[in-house]
């Protein structure tokens, strides 16, 4: 017999930028696991074909657009997954762009490109956060909420100070919100991804110079998948994790260790 914690059945969960890379590994393993899943994306074509893989598994899935930086919009991306698809359970705020626009050096970064990653990166998991926070509470019925951070948050990103910053604040608000929703029976914690392929780092990891300096440096030789995020995500959304709080997930393939 499986291990019933695992079960995700009769749960809801979201995931912001769920509809490609590591937030559709998370949905399409909770949806898997038994879950009802809302993604949101602001990218209409990848949310319709994300939708299809989770309807293909046989899950409850809804997709909405909504950009995390709109406050506005979060609030009525929220209002509508809880109405069509009840209470939600687990709120993964993974969505984030990254600082590919940063100029060659940190003084000579625009205002506008580090409101342009803050924005996104830590105003929108404000939102999302908030939002999730506000219903678990009122709800009464507690939640895991889960961030997902970076090893630039770790380590020194000369070029990317502002997304730097962005993943640092991550770990620094999910540590406040772990001891503050407790009492609530609401359980926070921050995942940290390594070297990933993704949309957003597809052209830098498949570059030679990736592969000759940094693939060496990854102990199990491969890069990261958004699969390699699926157990975790069902993990965190499930009952096994009911007293684990706080913590933080490197998912790296031993990178940060080697």
């Amino acid at each position: 017999m499986a291990y019933q914690a695992f079960d995700l059945a009769g749960k809801t969960a979201i995931v912001t930028g769920g509809n490609s890379g590591i937030g559709l590994g998370m949905a399409e393993a909770m949806a898997q696991a038994g879950a009802a899943v809302c993604i949101w994306g602001t990218n209409e074509d990848k949310n319709t074909h994300a939708l299809a893989r989770l309807h293909a598994i046989g899950a409850k899935a809804l997709a909405l657009r909504c950009d995390v930086s709109d406050e506005a919009a979060v609030d009525r991306a929220f209002a509508e997954t809880v109405s069509t698809l009840g209470g939600v359970d687990a709120c993964f705020v993974n969505a984030g762009v990254s600082g590919r626009g940063a100029a060659a050096s940190f003084a000579e970064m625009t205002t506008q490109e580090w409101h342009r990653v803050l924005a996104v990166n830590l105003d929108g998991a404000f939102f999302t956060l908030r939002a999730a926070a506000r219903h678990m509470t009122a709800r009464g019925a507690g939640g895991s909420l889960a961030v997902t951070a970076s090893l630039a948050a770790l380590e020194g990103s000369p070029l990317s100070a502002h997304y730097a910053a962005s993943k640092g604040a991550m770990l620094s608000v999910m540590r406040a919100l772990s001891v503050g929703l407790a009492r609530h029976r609401i359980r926070v914690n921050a995942i940290v991804p390594g070297w990933i392929d993704t949309p957003m780092t597809e052209k830098a990891v498949h570059g030679e110079a990736f592969k000759t300096r940094v693939l060496p440096r990854v102990p199990v030789r491969r890069w990261g998948t958004g699969q390699d995020f699926g157990g975790i995500a069902v993990y965190l959304a499930s009952d096994a994790s009911s007293y684990h709080t706080g913590d933080t997930f490197v998912i790296d393939g031993g990178y940060a260790i080697f």
